[in-house]
């Protein structure tokens, strides 16, 4: 009789602040005793039926005490139940399906106070990439691209035209840039990444699953690996070298681009600086070409 697979959500936990120490299901889990992990699992795989709860409440609902509760909020490495819930959040965040993001209070408003709504986001989510972004960090990449032997950039689904956005600004500028948007492209291509290549990973949300593993057997094979993504919580956190964050909220029921866009386009912008007289090289070939090519509309041509 073949085997039952398991249903049970995987879990992927990342430092509040950021760092990446490696919390992972397997890991901090671990750390626990069974009884104990199986106490919180039912919060860590439906964070949106605790995320509002005060530590009684949650206790109750597992079947447990409140100082059992925070044995094992700090067993997990959080300092408080207050960021275990922040935690919760972000989790809950992270695992939402377009149904749930489409049923929220907002769709009760008008159509043209969604559609304004959907462009305020857009405009908070920028204003939240900006002051978030550690451009110094986004710079070292930037300059890291020119080093790499190879640039191979994941993502599919949504993000497949954020993938094919920035693999065509790198090969405009010279860079061997890779794109692979599919499962069976990233198993693939994957067995040749070496030392030396970098490997840029764009999943949003709880990861895609071709796309987080393409990173993990990246980081397996001592390529320089970068993951964009919304959340710390993301597992592309935990595989990545550097992370960078763009939100992707909106009020209807897909993903707003607009942050993780301007993101790769500060990238682009960085790569460009970086190398500025190899460059200016290449622009002059491209100029010649988008005055005077082939491809180009020309009226009575």
């Amino acid at each position: 009789m073949p085997r039952r697979q398991s249903t049970r959500r995987e879990i992927h936990f990342a430092h509040p602040n950021g760092a990446k120490p490696g919390w992972s299901t397997t890991h901090r889990l671990a750390q626990l005793s069974r009884k104990r992990q199986e106490v919180i699992r039912p919060a860590l795989e439906r964070p949106r039926e605790f995320v509002l709860l005060p530590v009684r409440e949650t206790a109750k609902r597992l079947n447990s005490d409140p100082a059992t509760i925070l044995r094992i909020v700090r067993g997990l490495g959080f300092a408080s139940y207050g960021e275990f819930k922040s935690y919760l959040h972000d989790l809950s965040a992270a695992h939402a399906t377009s149904l749930e993001r489409m049923q929220s209070p907002g769709d009760r408003h008008s159509i043209n106070g969604q559609m304004q709504a959907a462009i305020e986001n857009d405009a908070e989510n920028l204003q939240a990439l900006r002051t978030s972004t550690d451009f110094g960090r986004l710079a070292a990449v930037a300059s890291r691209v020119w080093k790499a032997r190879r640039v191979y950039v994941l993502g599919g689904d949504l993000a497949t035209s954020i993938v094919d956005y920035t693999t065509y600004h790198l090969v405009l500028l010279g860079i061997l840039a890779i794109p692979a948007t599919t499962a069976g492209r990233i198993v693939h291509l994957l067995r040749s990444v070496a030392r030396g290549d970098m490997v840029i990973a764009i999943s949003f949300g709880r990861g895609l699953r071709s796309t987080v593993e393409g990173l993990q057997e990246a980081r397996r094979r001592g390529a320089f690996c970068v993951g964009i993504s919304d959340t710390y919580v993301s597992p592309l956190a935990e595989a990545a070298d550097e992370v960078f964050l763009a939100p992707v909220r909106t009020p209807s029921f897909g993903m707003a681009y607009a942050a993780p866009m301007a993101l790769i386009n500060a990238l682009i912008t960085g790569c460009a600086l970086a190398n500025r007289r190899r460059t200016l090289s290449i622009l002059k070939e491209v100029e010649a070409e988008q005055k005077f090519g082939s491809r180009w509309y020309s009226p009575g041509v």
